[in-house]
């Protein structure tokens, strides 16, 4: 029997969509630990899990619903993926950005990508805000290793603006006009699913990063070779350091973030409004 090759899967995943839905989406949303709630906020939703859908992986993490919500948002066609994959959990890089993939497909123009993240910088703290100017890729592996398939992208992509400048300039001015306040900085991934210790964490500090996570950085690789601009923002949730004596946990991650959920939907909902596309 012939395999099913990576872009017949991604086309098979895409019609399924396509026939549960009419919604054609121009921005998309990846919701990560403690963002699900965002969710909730779309009109005429669609809900599809993502166990029904060909060929995409089910997610195994507490509180990530596993789901793409289509439908309307502040005058925009949206999909939204309410939790994801993760590397960690055993699926290969190619598994984990099939979203994205299918997202290119269906002609998304933009994607926004949100997480919970570890502060490194100082400045931070608990339920702070994150906007990402740049990423560095500790993960040890590239969503774009292997085959290259021409019509997904060039086989190099540049990712030196990798997070759109304009939406990142965009997102500052809402951030400004709700007075929500906001930093700007790099997120560093690494595989995880161990959280960092003391001398890893000093090291991230020394090369530049100022927050770190286990997701994201694939999915906008992904974005950026399909053609898609990119806005990544995180919220902190601890501050690894080994001055602290509190353990980080996924508990006191998903804690953290559901504090901070009112300002997270205040601004993204505020991005999406004046997003242009």
């Amino acid at each position: 029997m012939k395999e099913t090759n990576y872009l017949e899967k991604i086309k098979t995943a895409h019609d399924y969509l396509c026939e549960h839905t009419n919604f054609r989406p121009e921005l998309a949303l990846i919701l990560g630990s403690g963002w699900g709630a965002i969710g909730e906020q779309i009109e005429e939703a669609v809900h599809i899990p993502f166990s029904e859908i060909p060929y995409l992986p089910v997610s195994s993490v507490k509180g990530h619903k596993g789901q793409f919500i289509f439908g309307k948002w502040k005058g925009k066609t949206v999909v939204v993926l309410q939790g994801r994959v993760h590397y960690y959990e055993g699926y290969s890089m190619q598994q984990i950005t099939f979203p994205v993939r299918v997202f290119q497909l269906m002609g998304v123009k933009a994607m926004i990508v949100t997480n919970a993240c570890g502060g490194i910088n100082p400045e931070l703290y608990p339920g702070a805000i994150l906007l990402l100017s740049d990423h560095i890729n500790l993960m040890g592996d590239n969503p774009l290793r292997g085959k290259h398939y021409e019509s997904l992208g060039p086989r190099f992509p540049d990712m030196a603006k990798g997070y759109d400048p304009k939406l990142l300039k965009a997102a500052q001015k809402v951030a400004a006009e709700l007075e929500i306040e906001v930093f700007s900085g790099v997120y560093a991934a690494v595989s995880g699913p161990s959280y960092e210790s003391a001398a890893e964490v000093n090291y991230l500090r020394i090369i530049g990063a100022d927050a770190v996570g286990m997701s994201t950085v694939p999915e906008v690789i992904v974005a950026v070779q399909g053609g898609m601009k990119a806005l990544g923002i995180s919220c902190v949730t601890d501050m690894p350091s080994e001055d602290s004596d509190e353990e980080v946990t996924h508990e006191l991650v998903i804690e953290v973030a559901n504090k901070a959920r009112p300002k997270l939907i205040r601004l993204v909902s505020g991005i999406v409004e004046q997003i242009d596309l």
